[in-house]
């Protein structure tokens, strides 16, 4: 057997169902209507979301069947592998057994179509002829630009304006599929000739570009809106990652003491963890799970538990999550898939629970940790990725220290073909390592609203 081993399931194996975490979860805290203070009503979601859609963000059922026609998508590339990272092992000289999740065998690249084929189904069934959103790095617009096309809708996307600069092959990509893809902010929207007033500027940000797509679905019935991250239903549809990887390690006659993923809004993240955690909260065995985020943007390990917007206007209800303050902008660093004020509110919930534990990593440590990666297992990382990939690291040379094995599993959620000038900045010498200081940080925070209600009232 070759040194490299690819844990391979075949099509009948792709699940089919999605997995619900909040079925093994004590009540979640609902979204709120800030105009009344009150638990956001079915009603009111129905303006953004399909029926389909509002009960899976609102179930406590452990599982939704994935209809048919998206699990037929799924088979372009699904299973994904699963490799025994075996070089990389022997070039730390670790005791500790480390394998990764491949999302980059989707056909744009990432982990993204799992939930963007799943969500332009249900709003083709609503009766929608296109579909409106927002991207930062790019992964998810090309998501919902191929998805579009496949279901043959129109696309479009605003995308924050850095990324639409750093990425010119990302939009490329949406533009080929047919989508219209728009830097943000834009003066397109009330919303994006506000920033644009105040700041000509302006790099943008998630939430801005979210106020945005929001503002223009507003405007138009026949458009669905469609979101890459954080929401309930959008964290279920990317846990066919996790239940691949657990079948797959049946294969391996192994099972992870650590599971790591990179943390923006939690899509990837709770696509892999989730269903090991939920396997452990059912009884099973016990795992560490990591979050790894930018410490350009540290939501999880300095953000503050509170009610938020998801967007920079405040067009989305709030919701209860780790927040920087939807009014923070953060810096330009490369990873624009982790650029998110917000958390999603079920991976706030289980770090808040201590079931999760947050670490935050500096730009050019996830780079070199890319390039040992890259060079020993022969796949670009996404720039996104290099966090989980740091942390990995991290974790085999703790093991080596400690002189004790471990299984380490983590998700390359994308490979990073589209980011070259990412890479070529890096040799350069010209990535810095932000590390955002207090002031910026309460600055921020000043933006999240005060709160005038009661959490105990309003959690179901």
């Amino acid at each position: 057997m070759v040194d490299r081993i690819k844990y391979l399931l075949d099509e009948a194996d792709i699940p089919s169902t999605w997995y619900n975490l909040a079925a093994d979860l004590p009540p979640l805290h609902p979204p709120i209507n800030p105009a009344t203070g009150r638990p956001v009503t079915r009603d009111e979601m129905a303006h953004t979301m399909p029926e389909p859609i509002i009960e899976q963000e609102l179930s406590t059922e452990r599982e939704w069947e994935i209809p048919e026609p998206v699990r037929q998508i799924y088979a372009q590339w699904r299973p994904s592998p699963l490799f025994r990272a075996r070089r990389l092992e022997a070039l730390l000289d670790t005791p500790a057994r480390i394998y990764y999740k491949y999302e980059g065998v989707a056909p744009t690249g990432s982990h993204k179509p799992n939930t963007a084929v799943a969500q332009v189904y249900y709003n083709k069934q609503a009766g929608k002829r296109g579909l409106v959103t927002e991207t930062g790095a790019g992964q998810w617009g090309s998501a919902i630009a191929q998805s579009a096309a496949m279901f043959d809708m129109s696309a479009k996307v605003y995308m924050v304006k850095v990324s639409f600069i750093q990425k010119p092959y990302r939009r490329s990509l949406m533009e080929t599929f047919g989508a219209v893809c728009v830097p943000s902010p834009s003066p397109e929207t009330a919303a994006g000739r506000a920033v644009l007033a105040a700041d000509p500027d302006s790099p943008g940000s998630l939430g801005i570009a979210t106020s945005e797509a929001l503002e223009a679905h507003s405007k138009d019935d026949s458009l669905g809106y469609v979101l890459g991250s954080a929401a309930n239903h959008v964290l279920g549809h990317q846990t066919i990652i996790g239940q691949e990887a657990m079948l797959q390690f049946e294969l391996a006659d192994d099972y992870p003491d650590i599971v790591v993923g990179c943390a923006g809004g939690g899509s990837n993240l709770a696509g892999l963890s989730f269903p090991f955690l939920g396997a452990k909260l059912r009884g099973g065995r016990d795992v560490r799970v990591i979050a790894a985020e930018p410490a350009a943007c540290p939501t999880l390990t300095r953000g503050t538990i509170a009610y938020d917007y998801g967007d920079s206007a405040g067009f989305t209800p709030l919701f209860r999550m780790h927040t920087l303050g939807h009014g923070f902008v953060p810096p330009t660093f490369h990873a624009g898939g982790l650029r998110a004020h917000g958390m999603g509110q079920m991976v706030s919930r289980v770090v808040e629970d201590g079931l999760m534990e947050a670490i935050a990593v500096t730009q050019k440590r996830c780079f070199d940790a890319a390039i040992q990666f890259t060079r020993a297992e022969g796949i670009l990382p996404a720039p996104e990725s290099t966090h989980a990939i740091r942390v990995a690291i991290d974790e085999a040379l703790r093991c080596k220290a400690e002189g004790r094995s471990q299984t380490i599993l983590f998700g390359l959620s994308g490979h990073g073909h589209f980011d070259l000038t990412a890479y070529e900045r890096y040799f350069a010498g010209d990535l810095d390592d932000t590390v955002l200081d207090e002031e910026t940080l309460r600055q921020a925070r000043q933006s999240i609203p005060e709160q005038t209600w009661d959490l105990t009232r309003s959690a179901t």
